[in-house]
C-alpha cells in the first residue's frame, strides 16, 4: 500500500472483506498471539475516557505487531450501552494503521466489525485450546453483537454443536436474537432462558458478553459448565475466579480497569491463581491440560495486536476487489 495515499473503508466495505472469513481470521488472530507469546509486539496500556456520572467510555489501544507482520496502529473504539434503546449499535469505532517506515497513517478502517471478530476468534481459540472434547451444547449470556459472532465462531471450530441456549437481561431481545440465529446458522437448536442458573446448568461451554460494569454472577453452575469465555471481563465476583482455573490473554493487561481479574487480585494480593496466558498456550511454552475438577475461565482484555492484523486482512482483501476510497496526502514541504 502506497504511503501517497490514505484508504478508506467503511462498514460496508469491511462487511464484504470479512464476510464467510472465520478461517482467514482465526489464522491471523493465531499468529498475532504467536507473535505476542515470542516478544515480537508492543502493547501500551489502554487509555478510557470515561465521562462523568455515566458508564459510556472511549478507549484507545494503540499496538505494534513484528514479524511476520510489520504492523503498527490504534484502535479508536466508544462503548455508549444506551445506544441500543435508541436503535443503535453499543460500539462504534475505527482501526489506523500507519507505516512503520514513515509513520504516516495509510488506512483507516471501521472498527467495530474489526473488533467483533476479533474478540470471536480469540475467544474460539481459547475453548479450542482449553475445553475437553466438543461441546453439544453452548450457551451464551448477553444477545448483543460480540456473542453472535462468537457464536459463528465457536460453530466454526466445534461444527457439531447440536444446541444453542441463549441468556439476557431483555427477554425480547434474546427471542430477536435466536431468531437471527435460527435464520443465519440453521442446523442447530436455539434456545431461550430467562435466568444464568439454566443457562449454567444446560451448557458446557459459555460465553459471556454483556455490558455490566460490576460483577453480579457469584456462581457458575452445577458442574456442567466447564468453559468460561469472559468476554465482559466484569460479569464474576471474584470468588468465582479464585476458585476456577485461570487463563487470560496478557496478565499485565487483564489486571486492571477493575475487571474481575483485577478485583480478585487485589482481593488476595498476588496473581498466582491466573494459570497461564493464551499466547503461551499456542506457542507451547505452557502445558494445556488444567484440573478438570474446576471450570476453567478465559478472560481476555483484548489486546490492539489483534485488532491491527485483522484490520490489515480487511485492507487486503479490499484492495484485492479494488475497494474503498483513496484520499491523497498533501505534497511534502521542507523548510
Amino acid at each position: 500500500m502506497s504511503d501517497g495515499t490514505l484508504l478508506v473503508l467503511g462498514a460496508d466495505e469491511v462487511e464484504a472483506a470479512l464476510r464467510d472469513e472465520e478461517a482467514a481470521i482465526l489464522d491471523v488472530v493465531r499468529r498475532a498471539y504467536h507473535a505476542h507469546g515470542r516478544g515480537r509486539s508492543v502493547v501500551p496500556h489502554s487509555t478510557f475516557l470515561r465521562f462523568p456520572g455515566g458508564h459510556d467510555r472511549m478507549i484507545a489501544l494503540p499496538a505494534y505487531l513484528g514479524t511476520p507482520f510489520g504492523l503498527a496502529g490504534v484502535k479508536w473504539i466508544a462503548s455508549f450501552p444506551d445506544n441500543l434503546a435508541a436503535g443503535l449499535a453499543r460500539a462504534s469505532g475505527l482501526v489506523v494503521l500507519s507505516s512503520i517506515t514513515t509513520g504516516r497513517p495509510r488506512a483507516v478502517v471501521e472498527g467495530s466489525l474489526v473488533s467483533a471478530k476479533r474478540t470471536a476468534a480469540s475467544a474460539a481459540l481459547a475453548a479450542q485450546v482449553l475445553h475437553e472434547g466438543t461441546p453439544t451444547t453452548v450457551g451464551l449470556l448477553g444477545c448483543g453483537a460480540i456473542n453472535f459472532e462468537t457464536l459463528r465462531f465457536l460453530l466454526h471450530v466445534w461444527p457439531g454443536v447440536a444446541e444453542v441456549v441463549v441468556c439476557d437481561l431483555s427477554r425480547a431481545r434474546a427471542e430477536r436474537f435466536a431468531a437471527r440465529c435460527t435464520a443465519n446458522l440453521a442446523g442447530r437448536a436455539i434456545r431461550v432462558v430467562d435466568e444464568w442458573s439454566a443457562l449454567a446448568s444446560s451448557a458446557a461451554v459459555v460465553s459471556i458478553a454483556t455490558t455490566a460494569m460490576l460483577p453480579h454472577l457469584s456462581t457458575i453452575g452445577d458442574g456442567t459448565l466447564r468453559t468460561v469465555l469472559h468476554l465482559s471481563l466484569r460479569d464474576l465476583v471474584p470468588a468465582v475466579v479464585l476458585a476456577a482455573d485461570n487463563v487470560v490473554d496478557d496478565v499485565d493487561h487483564v489486571c486492571r480497569a477493575d475487571t474481575s481479574v483485577h478485583l480478585a487480585e487485589r482481593a488476595v494480593g498476588h496473581r498466582r491463581f491466573i494459570r497461564t496466558d493464551l499466547p503461551a498456550l499456542l506457542i507451547e511454552t505452557a502445558p494445556v491440560s488444567s484440573c478438570y475438577d474446576r471450570p476453567t475461565i478465559f478472560s481476555p482484555f483484548g489486546l490492539g495486536i489483534l485488532d491491527i492484523a485483522v484490520a490489515e486482512l480487511v485492507c487486503e482483501r479490499a484492495a484485492a476487489r479494488a475497494r474503498g476510497m483513496r484520499i491523497p496526502f498533501a505534497a511534502a514541504r521542507t523548510a
